[in-house]
Formats: C-alpha cells, structure tokens, sequence
C-alpha cells in the first residue's frame, strides 16, 4: 500500500496543475486572466525588470513566465538563442497577451534585429544577474519589442 501513495500523491498534483490554466513555475499554461489594459505609448512599470507572463497563439491560448527588461520606455522579451515554442507561436502570430501583476497587455511583438538595439538591451540583460548570459555572445538571439497592436492592421509590422 505505501508503493502507491507516492503515485497517487504526484497524480493529484499533476491533475491540480493542468485544471489551471496560468503557466506554473516552468510550465506551460493557457489563456490569462487579469484586467485588460492599453499598452502605454511609452512602458513606465514600477520595476525595470521582473517576472510577467506571456501568452501567444490566440486562436489556442500558450502561456509562459518571463523575466521582461522595460529599457526607455519600451517593454522587451527575450528567449536567448533558444527558439522556444512561444517563439515559434510568435512567428505565426505577432499577436500576444503581457500579465504585469493583475494587468493585462494586449500586444504586438516585434523582433528585433538592430544592432543597436539589441546592444542596447545586452548592456542592461547581461547586468541583471551573473546568471544572465550575454545576448552579444550568440550567433542568433530571439528578443521581441512589444507595442501597441494597429487597430487597422492589429498584425501589421511596425518600425523599430
């Protein structure tokens, strides 16, 4: 009888964490709940960098944590050299949903390919921990600008 309880006991937990649609620690979720709010013009959060969630793919709700960087008024993503699977949900679809705290950002990711931008944004990432691994370091760096969707063309392009 004791071989089983672990089994049960981790099933139980399983079940609990897939009821809930909120991405969980490392875990995928779905669709977010909080309070909708226009993206700013210009990105004034409390903290300049802390954890949020992001979800992509509209049509089918993919929700992740993430650490942002607010750097001058813009509000930046970023997967490393890694292209994840909200990456790739962003390649489909520019269209996202940002949770700051109860707030949620409905959004367009832009990806950014400047140089300078993207220097920009290594000089303050690389600084945030001794964790943080320079983004000038890869060949290929998937890091996303996100601002306000174009209420005419909500997944047109936009200039840096």
């Amino acid at each position: 009888m004791r071989s089983i309880f672990p089994v049960l006991s981790l099933s139980a937990c399983l079940l609990i964490l897939t009821a809930c649609d909120e991405p969980f620690i490392l875990a995928a979720g779905g669709d977010l709940s909080g309070t909708v709010t226009e993206v700013p013009k210009k990105w004034q959060l409390d903290e300049d960098s802390a954890v949020a969630q992001l979800e992509t793919r509209p049509e089918d709700p993919y929700s992740i944590n993430f650490t942002y960087v607010q750097l001058d008024g813009r509000f930046y993503v970023y997967a490393g050299d890694t292209r994840t699977n909200w990456v790739k949900n962003i390649e489909k679809s520019p269209l996202v949903r940002v949770r700051v705290q109860d707030n949620i950002y409905p959004a367009r990711a832009i990806r950014v390919t400047s140089d300078e931008e993207l220097s920009e944004f290594a000089g303050v990432w690389a600084n945030l921990s001794v964790f943080q691994r320079n983004p000038m370091n890869f060949e290929e760096v998937w890091l996303y600008r996100l601002e306000a969707r174009d209420r005419k063309n909500p997944a047109g392009g936009s200039s840096p």
